[in-house]
């Protein structure tokens, strides 16, 4: 697929584009020779004449004693790619954060100890990605150590004019400054450990410099690399901070990391007290105020989040918006581009059905649809459903910082809440606590009312009539996470009654149900429980499949009753879950079992499911779909998916072509999506979870053809090529990940 946005770990696009941005700083940063006083003058005066930010800036400094970086075998030494950032750039780039454990982990510096499999928790601590209140003390994240506001400094920094080196040249079509820094310290030249080397041992972050505005969007990153534990100097990665943050402070106006024009702050602020004495005397130079004191706490202000990132990049080259200007296709605005260049390479690719020429068209009608998946009734619509949409900055300013609102952004809770881990099964005590929706909890009141005492008279078929029958608020951003049980809800009361009345599935007592390729679906389990109040008088059982899942949990079951709190433990089993509701319905108990199998769809045994659904599957992106959509056709069950995006359901759609000869139904908005538009990087398509319901058609048993899927929108009249048509060129047919088209 050419487009992964919606299903690619966010985490992932933010490490690369830190890590873009840092190498793009260090190779700017290297020396030069001979120490350029008057380089620096113009360096000094270009910057004054930007632009000038009404915006507080803060430089941030955040030391770290105890968390070590390890470079595995696969990753690439020297000051290019380096810890791994190769992986998350290029044509193929990873889906999901484990896809980088053979090339970088974390590891304890105090007992040598490998950290977790995921380093996205440590990341985002070093780079102190926790949504802390503005009374915080700076910590160091891992060691709990309180940081100190002060530091004492073997000598005083010298301006930069004496002792370093700058050079500035034209930075391509975004106008940045390009600059080249040196950092001597006196008779000898300071030579810097290359902090992307591939070293024998963990590399020590000793101290990371980090540069924001108060709402919190990154402008800039500098890590200082003590080298390899054991052998680095005592403090030897923290000395003479003020040439280096001065240097950064200058990037960081000139090329902003996030999302804006080159400009510098009306006024800035340092975390560290030694640091902001040493800066008095440069900040000046750049027509930049300095605060009279330096920030000692963490934020300027009250609820301080980092925000989304809205940095861009380009379609073909991958280059980030900080290092070229982007413009999105003149045809069909959905794509976007640094320049001609990338857009002609784009639109002669071959073959034909993997060209921009072919797609334009196409992806101009998916542009069309934009404002009707936007159209819903929540007061907050136009907020979360922007291009500009800042995720966690909504979330964090609503309390949900924790619970199941961790899988849904970036942030990491402050010291001392408790939260469900990622990538794990809830522990028995959230489960058995007695509220189901104890998980999908704020920070304020309650985000779920009582359940109402009579059952649903009708069906419901929008958000506005659920939430009108559920006494929720059209404010409640509860849509979020429901998504998933009413898109189970919609399929069963609506779409299979359609598409298949032979089976008429609403006049049964029981349904089995298979939930395949899971992964966070199954991480948001308790959710699922809503089922049991929209569908009383069906006992349900819920299996999640994939090979996603984690392997402890595999052959694990539950089973969540509405008669009670109570639980109890079954050798060989799993574990029996009883949740009170706060009602009893008439009528009976039902159930809710919740089963696990940790493999693939295709190597599952066990009695034929009544019902197969699968959320923002995307089937060109794993190969085991290959294997799994033959396995579905041999079962010929209903079985339905949604996407993210129409893109994706034409993807879905061709290789059900390849796989089984047969193809999908045309793709229908589905009215329980999710609200939040997803982040895309290289387009401005509109994303969002499960924007988008089809089912699979199989081939005809008797050994008939395939039916020509149908596309879900006419195709608009072939558009000029923005380019002069080219005759197609041999050998450009670019690599896919497993079977992507029809061939």
């Amino acid at each position: 697929m050419e487009f992964v946005s919606g299903y690619r770990d966010e985490f992932l696009d933010f490490a690369a584009l830190l890590f873009g941005w840092f190498r793009k700083f260090v190779a700017e940063r290297g020396a030069v020779g001979a120490s350029l006083e008057g380089r620096w003058r113009q360096l000094e005066a270009q910057i004054r004449r930007l632009p000038q930010d009404p915006a507080l800036w803060v430089l941030h400094v955040l030391p770290n004693r105890s968390v070590g970086i390890s470079l595995g075998q696969g990753a690439e030494p020297g000051p290019g790619p380096g810890l791994g950032a190769a992986r998350l750039l290029g044509d193929e780039p990873p889906l999901h954060l484990q896809d980088l454990s053979p090339y970088v982990s974390f590891v304890s510096l105090e007992d040598g100890e490998e950290g977790e499999e995921e380093g996205e928790e440590d990341e985002e601590r070093e780079n102190g990605e926790e949504e802390v209140a503005g009374t915080e003390k700076v910590e160091p994240q891992e060691d709990g150590e309180p940081a100190t506001t002060s530091r004492e400094s073997p000598q005083e920094a010298k301006p930069p004019g004496e002792p370093e080196e700058a050079e500035q040249e034209a930075c391509g079509e975004d106008g940045c400054r390009n600059y080249k820094v040196e950092d001597e310290m006196g008779p000898e030249k300071r030579k810097e450990p290359c902090p992307m080397s591939c070293p024998t041992g963990p590399l020590h972050l000793s101290c990371l410099l980090l540069v924001t505005d108060e709402h919190g969007t990154i402008l800039g990153i500098d890590l200082l690399v003590d080298g390899v534990q054991g052998n680095a100097g005592r403090g030897s990665g923290t000395e003479n901070l003020a040439p280096r943050a001065y240097a950064l402070l200058c990037h960081s106006m000139a090329c902003p990391m996030g999302s804006g024009d080159p400009r510098k702050p009306r006024q800035l602020t340092v975390g560290d007290a030694q640091l902001h004495r040493e800066l008095e005397t440069l900040v000046p130079r750049l027509g930049v105020k300095l605060a009279k004191t330096p920030m000692r706490t963490w934020g300027p202000r009250p609820g301080f989040t980092f925000a989304s990132l809205r940095a861009r990049t380009c379609h073909v080259c991958h280059r980030h918006s900080f290092e070229v200007k982007l413009s999105p296709c003149p045809q069909c605005s959905a794509v976007l581009y640094c320049g001609e260049t990338c857009l002609r390479a784009d639109w002669r690719r071959c073959p034909d059905d993997v060209s921009h020429r072919f797609w334009c068209p196409r992806l101009a009608a998916f542009m069309e649809r934009a404002g009707e998946l936007a159209t819903l009734p929540f007061t907050y619509t136009a907020e979360v459903t922007s291009e500009t949409f800042n995720k966690e900055a909504f979330l964090a300013s609503r309390g949900l910082t924790r619970g199941y609102w961790t899988h849904l952004s970036m942030l990491i809770p402050g010291p001392g809440t408790p939260r469900h881990p990622r990538g794990s099964t809830p522990s028995l005590g959230l489960l058995l606590s007695g509220d189901p929706y104890q998980l999908l909890q704020g920070d304020g009141p309650a985000l779920m009312p009582p359940v109402p005492s009579d059952p649903p008279k009708a069906l419901f078929g929008s958000w506005q009539d659920y939430y009108t029958w559920r006494g929720l608020s059209l404010d409640s951003p509860m849509a979020v996470l429901l998504t998933y049980p009413l898109t189970v809800y919609y399929v069963i009361t609506h779409l299979v009654p359609q598409s298949f009345p032979e089976l008429n599935i609403q006049n049964k007592q029981s349904l089995k149900i298979h939930v395949v390729e899971a992964g966070k679906e199954f991480d948001l389990v308790m959710v699922f429980w809503e089922l049991l109040v929209l569908l009383p008088h069906v006992a349900l059982e819920l299996q999640f499949v994939g090979d996603a899942l984690p392997p402890e949990n595999d052959q694990q079951h539950f089973t969540l009753q509405r008669d009670g709190p109570e639980v109890s433990v079954r050798p060989n089993s799993g574990v029996s879950a009883r949740l009170n509701s706060g009602t009893k319905e008439k009528g009976g108990r039902r159930d809710l079992q919740i089963k696990v199998s940790a493999r693939p769809y295709h190597l599952l045994q066990g009695p034929k499911p009544d019902l197969v659904i699968g959320f923002n599957s995307g089937f060109g992106l794993k190969d085991t779909w290959l294997s799994s959509l033959p396995r579905l056709q041999s079962l010929r069950v209903p079985a339905f998916f949604t996407e993210s995006s129409e893109y994706g359901c034409v993807m879905d759609d061709q290789t059900m072509a390849v796989a089984t000869g047969g193809g999908t139904s045309p793709p229908q908005p589905n009215p329980f999506r999710s609200p939040f538009r997803l982040r895309a990087a290289d387009n401005c398509m509109p994303w969002y979870c499960n924007a988008f319901i089809f089912h699979l058609i199989y081939k005809p048993p008797q050994g008939g053809g395939a039916r020509s899927a149908p596309g879900p929108a006419p195709p608009a009249p072939t558009p000029v090529a923005p380019p002069a048509p080219a005759r197609r060129r041999r050998g450009e047919k670019k690599a896919g990940r497993g079977v992507r088209r029809r061939r």
